[in-house]
């Protein structure tokens, strides 16, 4: 499932992150990786994805969210 497909407090992890290498470059550096565990905080319509990972609330356009692919605990 996509990150943009989560609820509120569901927990997983990221299953697959898919983009170019600047997107990649970009999400990777703030501590988004293959495997890491998160929760999702807010997921409101039109409005940025916020997850809880590695101890930093973390804000992701819409865009960029559905290009992260999750597996949910």
């Amino acid at each position: 499932m996509k990150l943009t497909e989560t609820k509120a407090d569901q927990h997983g992890s990221i299953r697959e992150i898919k983009g170019d290498a600047h997107f990649m470059n970009r999400v990777t550096s703030i501590g988004i990786t293959e495997g890491a565990a998160f929760q999702t905080v807010r997921n409101d319509k039109k409005m940025p994805v916020l997850i809880y990972l590695r101890e930093t609330l973390i804000a992701l356009n819409r865009e960029d969210a559905e290009r992260i692919e999750v597996e949910i605990a």
